[in-house]
């Protein structure tokens, strides 16, 4: 599991993503409507749109505000263009950074993600700096009490899951990214119900990091992922369960 899959699951544990709901709503809403508007509003035919469907209602956002975002996003109701960019970066200790955002003004998002680069140890650097050292996967996670994890594994290992990691209070399973949707479709049709189901980038290496440097670098991805146009941040680090707690509590 890396780095900042940790991270992230740990947050979540501690109740720290549900703090900003509106902020969160938000994010998804941004997501719904370029997915729709880059592949159609019809989510069986458009998989990053059936992804976004699943994250939004994962974090009960009413049926309305998701159809609303969609219909935004093929032009039935007017609404704001979005432009997607990348930005990659280093953290504290070399730590390769990508961040994945949608904004409305990229000269305002450009200068306030290199401010927060450069506030918290890091520098933002050049187009593909650091992205060649990610690789787009799908991770899900089944909690351990829904699920038997024998027959998980085997449901899963036969869709084209290529492991599955136990935790403690969950399984999670990686996927190449074009099996990210057989994978979730094998477990609807067990009923197995997924906590968490979203493709990402996982580093290939990553960065041991301790003491101030470690801090730095979790106040880095904290200011990030709370910035208004910034939808998801990868990082290579590796850092200690007990220093990443302590942390978000």
């Amino acid at each position: 599991m890396s780095g900042h899959s940790k991270w992230s699951s740990i947050k979540h544990k501690k109740g720290k993503a549900d703090a900003a709901r509106g902020k969160i709503f938000t994010k998804l809403i941004k997501e719904l409507t370029v997915a729709a508007r880059e592949g159609g509003g019809d989510p069986d035919g458009n998989p990053r749109l059936r992804t976004a469907i699943q994250a939004a209602k994962a974090a009960n956002m009413p049926a309305t505000n998701i159809e609303r975002a969609i219909k935004k996003g093929t032009g039935e109701l007017p609404g704001v263009s979005y432009e997607e960019i990348k930005y990659e970066g280093y953290g504290p200790g070399g730590v390769a950074v990508l961040v994945e955002a949608l904004t409305d003004n990229k000269n305002r998002a450009v200068s306030e993600i290199r401010h927060i680069f450069s506030m918290h140890g890091g520098n933002l650097g050049e187009a593909g700096c650091v992205g060649w050292m990610f690789e787009k996967k799908g991770i899900i996670q089944v909690d351990r009490n829904k699920a038997d994890e024998e027959e998980l594994m085997m449901t899963v290992l036969d869709a084209g899951a290529v492991d599955m990691e136990s935790e403690e209070e969950y399984f999670e399973i990686l996927t190449p990214f074009d099996k990210f949707g057989a994978v979730k479709s094998a477990l609807d049709e067990k009923k197995i119900p997924c906590s968490e189901a979203e493709l990402t980038m996982i580093p290939q290496t990553t960065i041991k990091l301790e003491g101030k440097q470690a801090e730095q670098m979790l106040k880095l991805m904290e200011a990030l992922e709370d910035h208004d146009d910034v939808q998801k941040v990868y990082a290579n680090f590796d850092i200690a369960t007990e220093i990443m707690e302590k942390m978000s509590a």
